[in-house]
């Protein structure tokens, strides 16, 4: 058989998809360019793609600045554990919302659908975490958010596609419902579950405000708003970005640019290095999720 030939199409398709990509990774290939370059080269480092020098001053500077490791400890520890709640209770309500036979199973969903649009706003939420008595713990950055409706939608959705067939036959063996939701519906679900469980991990990890309003304690703070403060606090001593910063040592001649390229790769580092193991199935969770009603 004679070599396939890429028609025109192909060609400038491909041609668009390798310039796209390229716009994509170039800058976050800067990013980590820039928080390894030397201040003087990164004074000037415009379209440079690599460094003269590799030097992790900057890294240094942000890893021992405040409790910045405590604080992505609590991160690390938040993001798994709200994670896992979220798609837990996702599972737990879109099992019964997927049968039809469920009683009451439209009310619920347009119970479910209200409070998906329409909310009581921060000073209620505030004042129901506190009522909790959960203020200054780490349940109040997990907890209000471990139930979420587009979430339990989409896996609905995705679980009314699965075979009833399968189901019925787990019955008449005598499989009860919860056992036909671990043993069987949950292995055939790993597409929606990845890309909910992908959703729920990068809202935890980006996540500051609710630190900002709950936590009044900084050794249960997350490291977003570590982050926060110290670029504040940073571009409040800077009269220019080109400043350097002061300090001692080999961090006296760092540049706010330098530590702001850092503190980028730090924060989205682990989520970078997790997405490729779910993005397989991403899209066709995503897909199958969204398409049946």
């Amino acid at each position: 058989m004679g070599k396939r030939k890429f028609s025109l199409f192909e060609l400038i398709l491909t041609i668009c998809f390798i310039i796209f990509s390229i716009m994509v990774l170039y800058p976050f290939w800067q990013t980590l360019v820039l928080s390894f370059s030397d201040p003087k080269q990164a004074s000037g480092l415009g379209m440079s793609l690599w460094p003269e020098r590799w030097i992790p001053d900057a890294y240094q500077f942000v890893f021992g600045y405040g409790s910045i490791m405590k604080a992505y400890i609590n991160t690390i520890i938040r993001t798994v554990s709200g994670t896992f709640l979220i798609v837990a209770f996702t599972m737990l309500a879109a099992y019964p919302l997927s049968k039809k036979d469920l009683p009451y199973r439209n009310t619920i969903t347009i119970f479910f659908l209200i409070a998906m649009f329409f909310s009581g706003g921060i000073i209620p939420d505030y004042l129901l975490v506190k009522n909790l008595g959960l203020i200054d713990t780490r349940w109040a950055l997990i907890l209000p958010t471990a139930v979420n409706v587009f979430y339990i939608i989409i896996m609905r959705n995705y679980f009314m596609t699965i075979d009833k067939g399968i189901e019925e036959s787990a019955v008449m063996d005598g499989a009860s419902y919860f056992t036909i939701l671990t043993k069987i519906i949950l292995p055939l679900s790993k597409p929606v579950i990845a890309t909910i469980a992908l959703w729920a991990a990068v809202f935890h990890w980006n996540e500051w405000f609710h630190a900002l309003v709950y936590i009044q304690d900084d050794a249960k703070t997350v490291l977003q708003m570590i982050v926060r403060d110290m670029m504040t606090a940073m571009d409040l001593s800077q009269s220019s970005d080109a400043g350097a910063i002061g300090g001692s040592g080999s961090n006296e001649n760092l540049l706010l640019s330098n530590v702001r390229a850092a503190t980028v790769m730090i924060s989205i580092g682990p989520i970078v290095l997790v997405y490729p193991f779910v993005q397989k199935y991403f899209i066709k969770g995503i897909m199958i999720g969204s398409l049946k009603g």
